[in-house]
């Protein structure tokens, strides 16, 4: 490789979603307002879950760390997305590049095993309701929460290092808002077999156990809602289980279509709608999935707000 191919190892530019002036100004409003809602939202959840006691269960452990997974994702994606728009080159470098993927790899492969943490309590929560908290103690949630991190550290470390194999000649140009793996491997002058092989391997492994554990247990949770007499609190639960169902469909969809599909390397042109699916749209839909329709989660809100009010703050600190 000559030193100008060479040269182009340093650095990349992101082409982003369009060079339109107007354009940019309108999807830098959108994508702004979507980023701050997501951290919001997700972040405001976590702190919800941490300082009320009473959410201190297994399902909303689960859900906090899913949330903190979501806000990381948008925190690697977004910024630089939105400092792009107005960017005269677009400019981000090998080891940017790499930190960018390594932390949404983190926490896509997390998110995956936590979804699957989440079905599981679920389904032992409404199929297994007396064995529940012998199924589901502290030491399991804790374990599996462990377990989701250590996964996607992993994962993200392997997937990292093997990019790091592979040098890039030719066209430094990444026809994509973020430094994503595919993009990457059409760029690279060494034949990427063994990165898209390994993919295959550790990103198919664990969408495929997720997957697996989520449609088993809702299958069972269905089934147990079927059998149920009262029509309203079997109409409640189908409610419920439909609304996670449907953001579990789109995570996992959107994933497999972009990673696991044959061709997934050819067809660029299907990158950045797949890859808003799962970078913006999940992260902002999670919040409101999971929390904003749970009445225990709006009731600890209640509580939170009315415990912060300035008249019981003074109480608080005012002397007897």
């Amino acid at each position: 490789m000559n030193k100008d191919n060479h040269s182009l190892t340093k650095a990349f530019i992101l082409i982003g979603f369009t060079d339109h002036p107007g354009l940019k100004i309108l999807l830098f409003v959108v994508f702004f307002a979507i980023y701050l809602i997501t951290m919001v939202g997700n972040l405001g959840l976590v702190a919800l879950i941490f300082l009320e006691r009473r959410l201190h269960t297994p399902m909303y452990i689960f859900l906090g760390n899913l949330a903190l997974m979501d806000s990381c994702c948008s925190c690697a994606i977004t910024p630089k997305m939105l400092e792009n728009f107005f960017s005269e080159d677009r400019m981000i470098s090998l080891y940017e590049c790499m930190a960018q993927f390594y932390f949404l790899c983190l926490a896509e492969t997390a998110d995956c095993c936590l979804l699957a943490a989440m079905a599981y309590d679920r389904y032992v929560a409404i199929c297994r309701p007396l064995q529940y908290h012998t199924m589901m103690s502290k030491k399991l949630c804790i374990q599996m929460t462990t377990g989701a991190y250590i996964a996607g550290n992993m994962h993200s470390i392997i997937q990292v290092v093997l990019l790091l194999r592979l040098t890039f000649c030719g066209s430094h140009q990444i026809n994509h808002f973020f430094c994503d793996v595919l993009p990457l491997y059409r760029l690279s002058c060494v034949d990427p077999y063994i990165n898209e092989l390994m993919i295959l391997i550790f990103s198919g492994s664990v969408q495929t156990f997720s997957i697996t554990v989520v449609l088993i247990s809702y299958l069972c949770i269905l089934f147990t809602i079927f059998k149920m007499k009262s029509k309203e609190g079997r109409g409640k639960a189908l409610s419920t289980c439909a609304s996670h169902f449907l953001s579990v469909s789109i995570f996992y969809g959107s994933l497999l279509f972009m990673y696991i599909r044959p061709s997934s390397i050819k067809e660029g042109d299907k990158d950045i709608p797949v890859a808003i699916c799962y970078t913006l749209v999940i992260p902002i839909l999670n919040p409101f999935i999971y929390s904003l329709r749970n009445k225990e989660v709006i009731n600890a809100m209640k509580r939170i707000m009315k415990y912060r009010k300035p008249h019981n703050i003074l109480k608080q600190i005012s002397p007897p």
